[in-house]
């Protein structure tokens, strides 16, 4: 039987397994914490996104801040995928990856000349530029090299995508791309300078979108812009619609990748824009419901007001419920019928009162027992720290019947490497 919005997931003869392998040995196997990933999910969801584009001129750029392991970057890759990136570092996993720069959009709005001088010798496919002083700058690194650097301009739409106020990014009070009503000036003032050659727009408005109505309405804005152009002679290449899609944690009900972008589609189409490229930047749509964090239970600690499982995976493995509050289930990877279920909150080694994985959760464990935190592929292994000397955990990528240990556990050795005492 697999688990609603885990078609990889399943429980078979009292065991969770993820294609087909027990979660139970593999974290035996590797040790805990231990994130593990389906391939064939993370295949699968590329795939809904190039079904819905078949027939026109597009790129999925997956938005690897997400989940930036090599191996992960490799299945899109070789998926036909392309990249969205916000660092020099992104850059260069890509390429070391096998990803090509062809195929690399480079967002954030932060980048330095130092990044934009790296992007420009791989010959990045596209800059998504985020204001008129990041413009200014790729001029003139661009035009100090001989180059014309090629640009999308972020534009912020001020639509609210109804999400967590930490990733929502589309708000006229984020920090994020440039504001609808100075959009035509900033696109003149990029036609103007000598290092810049406008391609196309760019929008994306926050992460964990489970609606399609502020998709649509941060396009109807967009949109408007690109006829204003088109009437001033600007003839965009390629219209980027951002991502954000979100996946099911709890109860949400997200559209799919193929009715969400089909929706959009249609609204371009109607506009009288089908013929331009288009590009979207999945990232936790493709990898969340991909991947596990494993981690074994310690110790059993009941309380008066509380009862605590306390495991080896703490807010360092895993911050997203310590940063945003989210709610993440968590599975037993073994039933136990003979066990009584009890209310939990499940809680790591880290001293930090926030070191918590889940609060009140009804779980039949025994010490000794591993559990599953769900839908941990996007924002748990690329957001890990090594708080309290804590080493990152090891990953592993299921394939079928092949498993891949595709990251190696941390050491201490590795942790302390780079330090030096004085004298």
């Amino acid at each position: 039987m697999t688990l609603p919005g885990h078609p990889f997931l399943a429980s078979h003869d009292d065991q969770l397994t993820l294609e087909g392998h027990s979660l139970t040995e593999l974290g035996r196997r590797f040790g805990t914490p231990l994130y593990v990933y389906s391939r064939n999910a993370m295949r699968a969801q590329a795939a809904s996104y190039q079904r819905a584009l078949a027939g026109r001129s597009h790129l999925v750029c997956y938005a690897m801040k997400a989940n930036s392991s090599l191996a992960v970057l490799q299945t899109f890759a070789e998926a036909g995928c392309g990249f969205d990136i916000v660092s020099g570092g992104e850059l260069q996993r890509v390429l070391t990856a096998g990803g090509r720069a062809d195929r690399i959009v480079f967002s954030g709005v932060g980048k330095t000349a130092e990044e934009m001088r790296l992007a420009l010798d791989a010959r990045v496919r596209c800059f998504n530029v985020e204001s008129e002083a990041e413009l200014s700058v790729l001029s003139e690194v661009a035009h100090a090299m001989g180059r014309r650097a090629p640009v999308s301009l972020r534009v912020n739409p001020d639509v609210d995508a109804g999400t967590h106020p930490y990733i929502s990014t589309g708000l006229k009070a984020n920090k994020f791309g440039i504001a609808h009503e100075q959009a035509l000036a900033a696109y003149a003032r990029a036609r103007a300078l000598p290092g810049i050659e406008v391609m196309g727009i760019d929008c994306h408005i926050g992460s964990q979108i489970t609606s399609a109505s502020p998709y649509l309405d941060a396009l109807d804005r967009l949109l408007d812009l690109v006829d204003a152009l088109s009437a001033q002679g600007v003839d965009l290449q390629h219209i980027d619609l951002g991502g954000g899609l979100g996946i099911t944690y709890t109860d949400e009900e997200p559209p799919s990748a193929e009715d969400l972008v089909r929706q959009m589609l249609g609204r371009i189409d109607a506009r009288g824009h089908g013929h331009r490229e288009v590009l979207v930047e999945p990232g936790r749509s493709l990898v969340g419901n991909a991947g596990v964090l494993l981690s074994s239970v310690l110790y059993l600690k009941p309380g008066e007001e509380k009862n605590f499982c306390i495991v080896d995976a703490a807010m360092n493995d895993l911050v997203r419920p310590a940063m945003y509050q989210a709610w993440m289930r968590i599975e037993p990877c073994q039933r136990r019928g003979s066990t009584v279920a009890r209310t939990w909150d499940v809680v790591g080694p880290v001293c930090e009162s926030g070191d918590w994985l889940g609060h009140d959760r009804k779980l039949a464990v025994e010490q000794g027992d591993v559990l599953a935190v769900l839908s941990a592929g996007a924002y748990g292994m690329t957001m890990a720290s090594n708080y309290n000397t804590r080493p990152r955990a090891a990953e592993v990528m299921v394939d079928g019947d092949a498993v891949h240990l595709i990251r190696e556990r941390e050491s201490i050795e590795q942790l302390i490497a780079g330090e030096r005492l004085i004298g």
